[in-house]
């Protein structure tokens, strides 16, 4: 019988290992299937893009994995068994079990609205293609001069706030930061995320805490209220509560506790990747959620499930967070390094050869996605004799 290695989710990180398990092992023993709720792959960061009205064509998962071996399951994952090694999961013909030999958990994330009263039912939010539509049909409503909130200053909200000012410049855009705006830039990239929302007219509120989200306006920790057309959403991500009710060891915050090689501590024939992996860096530090940490995660999880299979070592890769790339619209932005410890480096890039470099960027991410089994050996490996004991000899 085969090993079959089922991959829950279908986002930076499941996509990329889905196809370089395929491409790695030979489909004489083993089969690879996908499990995803949507038909697309979501390109998440261009969402706040969609959002803002511009036309960004999905990318079809059937035509993605279309003659590479990999099985394409459309539904909805409910729950997981770790102990009878299924999946449960739900589509239009109902509710249907999924039996795995090796499970790669890559939900991913969500909105997390921190229990603020009213973000669920009266903000929006860019974390999915529904969503960023919902979203925008919201803005395509309000015409000339309406009011749009932008609830937090990370990397999504300044990315959300500065492409809303530069493609809807009718609207009036507010940035809301909890401490000063992009405190975690080095001074002179703060300066220019400064001068970039200035450009842009975009009026930021900081040291200003949402205390509560209601239907046009938002109520303050200090007690004021702030005018709101649309109220967007960007406080930062949660993971889906699947694997803390499965049995899986999770975090607090339900992120799977993996080893250095991406594989469960809890249940050695589940590995975790992408933002439901609480994976730890060389810095030592937890790897933040972002599409560099799926890379990362991703390419470890593939390397391990390969090399336990088959027989061979496990080679640890490098698990590092060089920086981050935050847009200003479409013709700026702000490529900040960071060191060893997390900290910003004195020195960034900004303008428009940083826009040009995020946009590379971008683009090969979902070059690589769309083809996920280039370069595919003439020759794939063949699962060891007995993969359990393989597994056990395997050192990282």
């Amino acid at each position: 019988m085969n090993h079959h290695i089922v991959v829950l989710g279908a986002g930076y990180a499941g996509a990329y290992v889905a196809g370089n398990l395929v491409r790695r092992l030979s489909s004489e023993d083993t089969e690879i299937t996908v499990v995803n709720a949507e038909p697309d792959f979501v390109e998440r960061l261009r969402l706040h893009q969609i959002a803002a009205g511009q036309e960004i064509e999905a990318l079809k998962l059937a035509d993605v994995f279309a003659g590479t071996g990999v099985r394409l399951r459309l539904a909805r994952v409910t729950g997981v068994d770790p102990e009878r090694q299924v999946v449960a999961v739900a589509d239009a013909d109902g509710d249907a079990e999924l039996g795995y030999d090796t499970l790669v958990y890559a939900l991913g994330s969500h909105v997390a609205h921190h229990g603020v009263p009213g973000v669920a039912e009266h903000a929006f939010d860019v974390t999915g293609r529904p969503a960023a539509l919902r979203l925008r049909e919201r803005l395509d409503s309000l015409g000339e001069g309406g009011n749009v909130l932008v609830v937090g200053d990370g990397l999504t909200g300044i990315e959300t706030a500065t492409e809303f000012a530069e493609s809807r410049p009718s609207l009036s855009v507010t940035l809301v930061a909890r401490g000063e705006l992009g405190d975690r830039l080095s001074p002179g990239a703060r300066g220019h995320l400064r001068q970039a929302c200035e450009r842009l007219g975009i009026t930021v509120l900081e040291h200003t805490s949402v205390a509560a989200v209601e239907a046009t306006r938002v109520r303050c920790a200090d007690g004021t209220f702030v005018a709101s057309d649309a109220t967007v959403w960007t406080g930062g991500f949660t993971v889906n509560p699947i694997a803390a009710a499965s049995g899986l060891e999770v975090t607090e915050n339900g992120q799977i506790v993996v080893d250095r090689t991406m594989r469960s501590v809890s249940h050695p024939n589940v590995y975790a990747a992408g933002d439901s992996a609480h994976a730890i860096g060389d810095n030592g530090r937890p790897l933040p959620m972002s599409c560099a940490s799926a890379g990362y995660t991703g390419r470890q999880a593939t390397d391990a499930i390969v090399a336990r299979l088959t027989g061979r070592k496990v080679a640890n890769i490098k698990l590092g967070y060089l920086g981050n790339h935050i847009s200003l619209g479409r013709r700026d932005a702000i490529l900040q390094m960071v060191d060893d410890e997390a900290l910003a480096k004195p020195k960034y890039m900004g303008g428009r050869k940083a826009a040009r470099i995020k946009s590379g960027i971008l683009k090969m991410s979902l070059w690589g996605i769309s083809h996920p089994t280039f370069g595919m050996p003439t020759r794939r490996r063949r699962l060891a004799a007995v993969p359990e004991a393989a597994a056990e000899q395997a050192v990282a």
